[in-house]
């Protein structure tokens, strides 16, 4: 069982930024792959970005993509994503996913971003 917790989200102006924290309880480089994902109100969740842990390349939507940027720091078992030029349309519940060895899929409690002037 992998424990995982979001956090960062917050209140923040057009064009802003923020930094979302996905930390897990188990070391980083035993995960399979991690993504966030995002719920707006009234809408699907829909993912924005993903990263296999070895050997694989961060992928992000097409709505993210220049704006948004994964990292991570094995030393704390946490990844990052930074959102940078943040639009209202960006307002969302985020979340993280996180794949185990066994690939079992484990989800955090979410973090609310709000983009509003």
């Amino acid at each position: 069982q992998v424990q995982v917790a979001d956090s960062g989200g917050g209140l923040v102006q057009p064009g802003g930024s923020l930094r979302l924290s996905c930390t897990a309880s188990e070391s980083i480089s035993n995960l399979f792959a991690v993504a966030y994902y995002r719920q707006a109100l009234g809408k699907e969740r829909e993912l924005v970005a993903n990263l296999r842990i070895h050997g694989g390349t961060a992928n992000y939507a097409d709505f993210v993509k220049g704006r948004f940027t994964f990292s991570g720091d094995g030393s704390k078992n946490a990844m990052y994503l930074q959102m940078n030029d943040l639009k209202p349309e960006d307002t969302a519940v985020y979340y993280c996913n996180v794949i185990d060895q066994w690939l079992k899929t484990y989800w955090g409690q979410g973090t609310q971003v709000t983009v509003s002037s």
